[in-house]
C-alpha cells in the first residue's frame, strides 16, 4: 500500500517482493532490533507496531530521530552501508518481515522498476528526516508534538492504520518527549494545550484529531514532503 500510494506495482514485482521475503519475527515493545555499528545481512519491513531510529548519548539521554509505521522498511539503508549508526528499537509490540540482502540484491538486479521504488524508500526517509530537523531545530513545542500527529495521521492513513480522524499510538509521553526533543513535562503541558483548544485529544494510546484544518494550521504542517502523489518513477 505504501509503494502503491507513490507508482504501479504490478502483480509480478509483489511476487518480487514476497519471494525475497525469508519469513517473520517478533518483537516486544524496547527489543533492541537493529544494534548500532554491527554488521548486517537482512533489511526489516515493519508490518505491526512502531519503531524508532534512535541515538543514546553517554549519560542515557535519548533522541528519537525517527518513527517508523507498517509498511515502512526500518532498515533498508543496511543494504547498501552494512551497518547503522544508530540503533532500530520496537516501541510496542511488533511483528516484520525479514528481506536478506541477497534478495534485496536479485530484485535490483531482475526488477529495475521494483528497485527504483525501494530507493524511493529511503529518499522518503531522508525527506522525513530534513523535516524533523526544521521541527527540532526551529518549531515551538505546541508546533512540534502539533506536527508529530498530524504527520502520523498521514502516514497511517496511507497503509488504512486510520478511523477518519482517529488512530492508534500506543506510545508514551516519553516516546512522544524524546521524538520532539522536549520533556515529559512539556509534552503533558502541550498536549493539553491542544485538547482545551479542541484541537487534538490523546488518550487510552488513541489520537483523535478534532480540528484537522485548525491542527494543521497550529503545526503548520504541509504533507508535500510526505511526496504522497502517485506518478510514473
Amino acid at each position: 500500500m505504501k509503494l502503491r500510494c507513490r507508482d504501479t506495482v504490478s502483480d509480478e514485482e509483489e511476487r518480487a517482493l514476497e519471494h525475497a521475503c525469508s519469513g517473520f519475527r517478533e518483537a516486544k515493545p524496547k527489543e533492541v532490533l537493529v544494534h548500532e555499528r554491527r554488521p548486517q545481512t537482512q533489511s526489516h519491513l515493519l508490518l505491526e507496531g512502531i519503531v524508532a531510529r534512535q541515538s543514546t548519548l553517554s549519560d542515557g539521554r535519548r533522541q528519537i530521530v525517527a518513527l517508523h509505521v507498517p509498511g515502512d522498511f526500518v532498515d533498508l539503508h543496511s543494504f547498501l552501508v552494512q551497518s547503522l549508526e544508530h540503533d532500530v528499537v520496537a516501541l510496542t509490540p511488533v511483528r516484520i518481515a525479514i528481506f536478506p540482502h541477497a534478495g534485496l540484491r536479485a530484485i535490483t538486479e531482475t526488477h529495475p522498476h521494483l528497485a527504483r521504488m525501494l530507493w524511493l524508500s529511503t529518499l522518503l526517509d531522508a525527506a522525513l528526516h530534513r523535516e524533523w530537523v526544521l521541527t527540532v531545530g526551529r518549531r515551538t513545542a505546541k508546533e512540534r508534538v502539533a506536527h508529530l500527529l498530524c504527520e502520523l495521521h498521514a502516514r497511517m492513513r496511507v497503509v488504512e492504520r486510520t478511523t477518519g480522524n482517529s488512530y492508534q499510538l500506543p506510545l508514551s509521553q516519553t516516546d512522544i518527549a524524546d521524538a520532539c526533543g522536549l520533556t515529559n513535562v512539556h509534552v503533558n503541558r502541550v498536549l493539553r494545550r491542544l485538547r482545551e483548544a479542541g484541537l487534538a485529544r490523546f488518550r487510552t494510546k488513541i489520537v483523535e484529531i478534532l480540528d484537522p484544518e485548525g491542527l494543521a494550521a497550529a503545526a503548520e504542517f504541509d504533507p508535500f514532503y510526505l511526496h504522497l502523489g502517485g506518478f510514473p518513477r
